[in-house]
């Protein structure tokens, strides 16, 4: 029985996650290109994510230590008695400002399913900062699905799908800069972040809203940089529609999701709801904004698709790896010694 109810954890935590994708990226488009009468400044949007985010860390801190005593202990010791910890967890709220900010010029800019092919690129990305900030090795076929997805991001990329329902002035390589950038700061601040996270027995909540406080400094201080005039002219919800309330509701639900997937499932689980992201994203474009899927976009989009699966499956060999690497650095230690 304790399988199943596992199993069904995992389905029901990757289903959910799948759906926070792809809605997100589709409606996130919806609210940058078909609703243009007052377009909301996406930067204001970025910071609420990060305040709603803080807002649900503290309730799941609440529910961990079980009282309101504990909690403010907590708070008392890991915040406000720690500085060093808080400029620690600076960096990767920075790093996921100027990622969340890029995803937003990325889908003004680029149509759904194409953005949710390409950020694909953050696999090879994150696995480039695992090898060098972690000192983990990839396997043969790690390496092979990380050259595959290139592959295939570079064939949706070749002759960007057009959207036949979308009228606003769109610049594709404006997109894909942004995406670039999103790209290298989510592997950068995931790794960051996991680095963090395993060299301490630091509650992830705990770790969550040390890194939230400082993101609501940083994408306060993006607001005024960017849009600070027209802010104060127009006002901090100027252009609010429910469907740009849903959006940022997604993204913070999904930062948090995120976080708890990585704990609960493994890499195979992951590379699942990345696939079935990228085919509700093309179907829901296809509906909503007339996308026109063309063969190259079919054949990079399941390119990508099949990379994910196969980065996702070499457990045993990429352990057996670091194994003899380890017992090699033994032999040479005892030479050594």
């Amino acid at each position: 029985l304790g399988k199943n109810v596992s199993v069904i954890f995992k389905v029901y935590c990757l289903t959910v996650m799948t759906l926070v994708a792809a809605t997100y990226t589709v409606a996130l488009r919806y609210t940058r290109t078909i609703s243009t009468e007052e377009l909301y400044f996406s930067t204001t949007a970025v910071c609420i994510a990060e305040v709603i985010k803080l807002v649900l860390s503290l309730g799941m801190l609440t529910k961990e230590t079980g009282s309101l005593v504990k909690l403010k202990a907590t708070i008392q010791e890991h915040i406000f008695c720690s500085p060093k910890e808080l400029l620690k967890l600076s960096v990767p709220s920075v790093v996921y400002a100027v990622q969340n900010n890029m995803a937003f010029i990325a889908l003004s800019n680029l149509d759904a399913a194409v953005y949710q092919v390409t950020y694909q690129l953050k696999i090879p990305c994150t696995a480039l900062c695992t090898v060098f900030m972690l000192n983990r090795s990839l396997s043969r076929l790690q390496w092979f699905s990380v050259f595959m997805l290139c592959g295939g991001v570079s064939l949706v990329q070749w002759k960007p799908a057009e959207a036949t329902k979308v009228e606003v002035e769109q610049n594709p390589i404006i997109g894909f800069i942004a995406i670039a950038v999103a790209v290298l700061c989510s592997g950068f601040a995931g790794v960051y972040f996991e680095k963090v996270l395993k060299s301490s027995e630091t509650s992830l909540w705990v770790r969550n809203i040390q890194m939230y406080l400082s993101g609501i400094v940083i994408t306060l201080i993006g607001v005024y940089m960017t849009d600070g005039e027209r802010v104060m002219e127009k006002g901090f919800f100027f252009g609010y529609t429910p469907w740009v309330c849903f959006v940022v509701f997604l993204a913070s639900v999904g930062g948090l999701y995120t976080s708890v997937v990585v704990k609960y499932t493994d890499n195979i689980m992951k590379g699942f709801s990345a696939a079935a992201a990228i085919v509700l994203s093309m179907v829901a474009s296809v509906i909503l904004f007339g996308l026109q899927i063309t063969m190259t976009f079919a054949l990079g989009a399941f390119l990508v698709i099949i990379s994910i699966y196969l980065y996702g499956l070499p457990k045993q060999d990429t352990s057996r790896l670091t194994r003899k690497d380890t017992n090699l650095e033994d032999k040479q230690k005892l030479i050594s010694v």
